[in-house]
């Protein structure tokens, strides 16, 4: 058995859907050179079967857009002196830049360089977006 200690200050993404821990640890971009990250797989979940967790020392902002997109469903705990002083419930975000990307061959995106790729929620329940330029429709994870 594999003890992780529970850190001093620092961020714990908690609740994470089996399997998408990877993602958010890429969108994250932490230096794990020289930071401490614990990343744990398929950890046993009473909600949801197993669960993918992330704890970073001494690290708090993230782009918490980025992280509701990729699993809305996780939930990130903020860690002062050992404890837990907020806990955020993720949500799917209303806007949505260089994250998405477009898929239309006819995008200005896909033919000019430097255009942000910018989509905005249009259905939350299906989880779908709309590029701003050329209105093709993506659902969220499917990027």
């Amino acid at each position: 058995m594999v003890v992780i200690n529970s850190i001093a200050n620092g961020i714990v993404i908690d609740h994470i859907r089996a399997g998408r821990g990877m993602r958010v640890l890429a969108y994250l971009n932490i230096d794990t050179n020289h930071n401490t990250v614990a990343f744990i797989m398929n950890a046993a979940s009473k909600k949801h079967g197993a669960k993918d967790l992330i704890k970073i020392e001494n690290i708090t902002d993230v782009d918490l857009t980025v992280l509701g997109l990729i699993d809305h469903n996780a939930t990130v705990n903020i860690i002062e002196d050992h404890i837990i002083v907020k806990k955020i419930k993720l949500r799917l975000p209303e806007t949505v830049t260089d994250v998405i990307k477009c898929k239309n061959p006819r995008c200005v995106t896909s033919s000019e360089g430097g255009v942000p790729h910018i989509f905005r929620l249009v259905d939350e329940d299906a989880k779908e977006y709309r590029c701003e330029y050329c209105d093709d429709i993506v659902k969220a994870g499917e990027y």
